[in-house]
């Protein structure tokens, strides 16, 4: 969930309007909902009175922006949570959700790639990482792993992939499997 969403959701939580808000924090209505609309961020000074005035850890607040800046572009979560993947028949334990970049593929094939990284000691290949699904396309990941972020926001112990795709793998290649 992006800034701008949660922001409205923790606000409306508190049982606050906008102008509320903006008074708590001494600014104008108007830089509420520039914030809410996502057309913009709080000074970081206003960004600490505001996760203190409503009692939110930062991390929580901007989940989303700290994930995309550390991932490089790609999406990335970060909380633990037990994740069930019902077409690669996994289930997995993980502190961490990376997609793959885009994947140049054939037109019937995936296009996208989901991990779990499971907490463990790192060797020097790396930290222990489970292959958890494909993806259609960008639109279905980026669903996916909002879900995951929001389930983890919201305390959830478990959650079942909703967006990945059934293959057929073949020699070179594989194909989406369609109902």
């Amino acid at each position: 969930m992006s800034f701008a969403a949660r922001l409205k959701q923790i606000r409306k939580e508190k049982g606050l309007s906008q102008e509320d808000l903006a008074e708590l924090l001494d600014v104008s209505r108007q830089a509420v909902s520039k914030w809410e609309q996502g057309a913009g961020y709080p000074e970081v000074e206003k960004l600490l009175v505001l996760s203190n005035r409503l009692n939110i850890s930062l991390d929580s607040l901007m989940a989303a922006e700290i994930a995309g800046e550390s991932s490089g572009g790609r999406a990335e979560v970060t909380g633990t949570i037990l994740i069930t993947s019902p077409h690669e028949n996994a289930v997995v334990s993980c502190y961490k959700v990376i997609s793959s970049q885009k994947m140049k593929t054939g037109k019937e094939a995936p296009h996208f790639a989901l991990f779990g990284v499971s907490s463990g000691s790192a060797s020097f290949w790396g930290e222990p990482t489970t292959f958890l699904g494909w993806y259609e396309d960008e639109e279905q990941i980026a669903k996916e792993v909002g879900a995951i972020q929001e389930a983890i926001l919201n305390g959830q112990p478990s959650y079942e992939l909703k967006y990945s795709v059934k293959v057929e793998r073949h020699w070179f290649g594989m194909k989406i499997l369609r109902d």
